[in-house]
């Protein structure tokens, strides 16, 4: 049922973050370590836990380790996940990659976050709803949610892609599955998995233990150990060399573009990939799919006449762009938000606050792949989520401090 237009039921908030993700989760408990205490603060997102989102995602690609460093988490201290693993006499799951910090298995990372979660009381203060719409109400924002309506004087949009997976146009016949969009890696026969990042590596690998798998690509596989070059995890590097084309920019968007490892796998699941390649449960291809029927059997058509006839198919394709996610629409035209190129929010460089179509800065804050015009091509992993938390926690205390007089 929906609660637009009902009275707000709570005492006002100092802030409401929507979205309950790595990012939310983050923003949260920066915004606690701020000042905020945990009345002042809600986390609306409609899983029944923090991160659930992240887990679901990872178990149906066979994920087990982090593509980022032990460095890269949810806590405030850069090595406190170390100190977790020694503390935990979980040393070996940091693991040795060649030429790069050690990396987390997924559980400790996971056990590390909820040791986080649990030392701020976070999930204390997570409502399990979801946001329908956000309007200006006098000196405060109005959050309509499912289970109720709220006031904030600030919020933060740290919001996913919602659900949007990148379907192909020729992916419309039954046996054909995105691995994000309720699909189970259970045991099948012939299986071909599209596409040629981390995701698909991951999934190819995972299945090829039960199964015969194809790994089928448009291009040649492309390695890359992180999503984006170190650099870019510097805001000095940031300025440098992004913030001096106007916000919301197409320029902005395509230095974004350039710099990000779209597509890529790190070279630490070569061997993985290489061991089931030697024993033949994998088989690497390239090209391109024009059509796909299912009549009895699935076959898929590539070009030159290659066919290709299979159990299931299963996509590792991506999402939709966040820019043009219906609710992050909403939002904008409500608030008479402003946007550039392709959508892109046109963010305060210092403060990340979305600016209104006048030129002023909003109380409305962004964080993620919808900060990345400002953040950089590292806006939507932890090295983001840092980068953007410890600036809008900044922002919301200058303003605090601004508007409450001394004693």
């Amino acid at each position: 049922m929906s609660t637009r237009n009902r009275e707000p039921t709570n005492e006002p908030q100092k802030c409401v973050v929507v979205g309950g993700g790595i990012h939310g989760t983050y923003a949260a408990r920066e915004l606690l370590d701020g000042g905020i205490s945990r009345d002042e603060l809600t986390v609306v997102d409609p899983n029944e836990e923090l991160l659930a989102s992240f887990r679901e995602k990872a178990r149906a690609c066979g994920m087990e380790s982090l593509r980022s460093s032990f460095v890269q988490h949810l806590g405030s201290e850069p090595f406190s996940l170390k100190e977790f693993a020694k503390e935990e006499g979980r040393e070996d799951e940091l693991v040795a990659t060649v030429d790069y910090p050690a990396r987390p298995s997924l559980s400790l990372f996971l056990d590390h976050a909820e040791a986080v979660i649990d030392s701020y009381g976070i999930d204390s203060v997570h409502r399990r709803a979801t946001v329908e719409g956000i309007e200006r109400d006098s000196e405060r924002y109005r959050v309509e949610t499912t289970a109720d309506s709220m006031q904030a004087e600030s919020v933060v949009l740290a919001v996913g892609r919602g659900g949007r997976y990148r379907y192909p146009e020729w992916a419309t016949v039954d046996g054909i599955t995105h691995v994000w969009d309720g699909f189970e890696p259970t045991v099948g026969g012939k299986t071909i998995v599209i596409g040629g990042g981390i995701t698909a590596a991951h999934l190819a690998c995972t299945l090829a233990e039960q199964g015969s798998v194809t790994l089928l690509t448009r291009h040649a596989l492309d390695w890359a150990i992180a999503e984006a070059e170190p650099p870019w995890i510097n805001w000095s590097h940031i300025e440098t060399n992004l913030h001096t084309e106007p916000p919301g920019s197409k320029a902005r968007f395509e230095i974004v573009q350039e710099a990000r490892n779209s597509t890529t796998i790190p070279p630490f699941l070569y061997h993985e990939l290489d061991c089931h390649l030697d024993d033949g449960s994998l088989v690497l291809d390239q090209g391109e799919i024009t059509s796909a029927r299912n009549d009895g059997e699935l076959t898929i058509q590539l070009e030159r006449h290659k066919r290709l006839t299979v159990d299931r198919v299963v996509l590792a394709t991506g999402f939709e762009p966040v820019s043009d996610h219906p609710f992050v629409e909403r939002v904008a035209g409500e608030l008479d938000l402003e946007r550039g190129y392709r959508g892109m929010p046109v963010l305060d460089d210092d403060t990340l606050a979305w600016q209104t179509a006048g030129g002023e800065n909003s109380r409305l804050f962004v964080t993620g792949a919808l900060a990345s015009g400002t953040v950089g091509p590292l806006a939507p992993n932890l090295p983001g989520a840092r980068r953007a938390s410890e600036r809008i926690t900044e922002a919301i205390d200058v303003v605090d401090q601004k508007v409450t007089p001394d004693p």
